[in-house]
């Protein structure tokens, strides 16, 4: 008997949170063969499992060395998947410089935007984690990019932020160059307050926003 949608779903999470790279390849397999949209699949399946571990982490019953098990499945299972993300076509490719902001080392959704983000048929420059305010404004400038996406997991370094904005200001590139934001202490307010162009939830609401702003 064929595994239900949300049982499939269910298998995904179990195994990123359980740290099981086998059975996570083996329900996105699963995923794969009933059909599933691949970006749900990651979103409800592999990424519900990490943030499910997140919640482990913040009560410290599971510690970096569960988390960097648990991201290792969630690729796992990413890797199968990714190919069967529906992409759409664009004559001309918006370039997204992405990256974690200074202070913090986190970037498990990071990378999950990224991801998405290519498979939808932009061009992503990805600066990795703990990256300076002015590593972001540089890197748009050089390369020309119509976007910025900031991400952070942690309080103490969301002050980084509104330090792009400024420098894009300062630099004359902030009418160019817009800024999304998200992670797990963002939220709409704070992106209104610094003058960010959107804050976005999770990765598939990420690429959805970075399409809407690059169009604005």
């Amino acid at each position: 008997m064929s595994e239900s949608k949300q049982e499939i779903f269910k298998g995904l999470s179990d195994a990123v949170f359980e740290f099981e790279e086998d059975e996570a390849v083996a329900y996105a397999h699963k995923a794969v063969d009933a059909g599933i949209d691949a970006t749900e699949a990651i979103e409800s399946g592999l990424a519900d499992g990490m943030q499910r571990a997140g919640v482990l982490y913040e009560e410290e019953e599971y510690f970096i060395s569960e988390l960097l098990l648990c991201a290792d499945a969630l690729n796992a299972g990413v890797e199968v998947l990714k190919p069967h993300i529906r992409t759409s076509d664009k004559d001309a490719k918006t370039k997204v410089v992405i990256g974690v902001i200074e202070g913090d080392t986190h970037d498990i959704g990071k990378n999950l935007v990224r991801i998405l983000t290519e498979a939808g048929g932009y061009e992503v420059l990805d600066l990795g984690r703990d990256v300076k305010p002015e590593a972001f404004v540089e890197t748009a400038a050089a390369e020309g990019a119509d976007v910025i996406a900031l991400s952070t997991l942690m309080t103490t370094t969301m002050v980084g932020m509104p330090k792009v904005i400024e420098l894009l200001k300062e630099r004359g590139l902030r009418d160019r160059v817009k800024v999304v934001v998200g992670g797990g202490p963002i939220s709409q307010g704070y992106a209104d307050r610094i003058g960010a162009d959107g804050y976005a939830p999770n990765a598939s609401e990420a690429v959805r926003l970075i399409e809407r702003v690059s169009k604005a």
